[in-house]
């Protein structure tokens, strides 16, 4: 069993930056990632990572967010510039124990069924 606890959500304005971090523990995990679901829409992938820190993000987010894993893979990090409103949801990090295409995570809709979640953190975009 993994276990995941998410923290670093909060209320920003537009343009401005926050970092979401997981904390991840219990068994291993081979890929991980960021999801997120705004009122009224589907849940979707953001970023993931892969055990070889090979990553992919959702076109809505690349050159503005940044996902990252310490060596251990203890720690996952989203980092995100650049916020606009539309970035507003609430962002899960999730875990999968087998190895993933991080492309192929991101392209699945309505989005990818990882082994684990946490429990989310609301983030608000003010425009």
């Amino acid at each position: 069993h993994v276990h995941l606890v998410e923290s670093g959500g909060g209320s920003v304005q537009s343009g401005g930056s926050l970092r979401l971090t997981c904390a991840a523990s219990g068994s291993d995990r081979d890929c991980m990632g960021w999801f997120r679901q705004a009122p009224g829409r589907e849940r979707e992938a953001v970023a993931v990572i892969d055990s070889e820190n090979i990553t992919s993000y959702a076109d809505s987010v690349k050159g503005r967010f940044t996902i990252s894993q310490d060596s251990a893979k203890n720690t996952l990090v989203l980092q995100m510039n650049n916020l606009k409103s539309e970035d507003t949801a609430d962002y899960y990090c999730a875990a999968d124990y087998l190895p993933c295409s991080p492309a192929v995570v991101v392209s699945t809709k309505p989005y990818y069924p990882m082994d684990y979640w946490g429990q989310g953190v609301q983030v608000t975009v003010l425009s």
